[in-house]
């Protein structure tokens, strides 16, 4: 799995979490009196959970953004590599062709 769709991945599972949550407490047959209870504790401990997911996506983030510095050295080296040889190439036929006209030529080719 790429970089990218971890992410994305990772934010759904968090997002799909909290819908799965907010669901079950609607839907349990809980008093209310509980339900309260656990919405406020559920509250309380949301900050550790963003932070969390604000940590995860950090990481991912950096990971992402050192994958795609890595693809841009391969890149660039790469290109260096095809300049550099195309330079050599254009040089030995720009080579041949100066010693071609340098060659002393036969009587029989006036």
């Amino acid at each position: 799995m790429s970089e990218n769709k971890s992410g994305a991945f990772l934010g759904g599972v968090v997002i799909g979490t909290a819908i799965g949550a907010v669901t079950g407490l609607l839907v349990a047959p809980r008093p209310g009196k509980e339900t309260r209870q656990f919405l406020r504790k559920s509250a309380d401990a949301l900050p550790e959970i963003v932070e969390d997911l604000a940590t995860s996506l950090q990481l991912q983030t950096g990971r992402l953004s050192e994958a795609s510095q890595r693809r841009w050295e391969d890149t660039l080296g790469r290109l260096r590599e095809a300049i550099a040889a195309g330079q050599e190439a254009s040089q030995r036929q720009y080579d041949d062709l100066v010693a071609q006209e340098e060659a002393p030529t036969s009587d029989y080719d006036n």
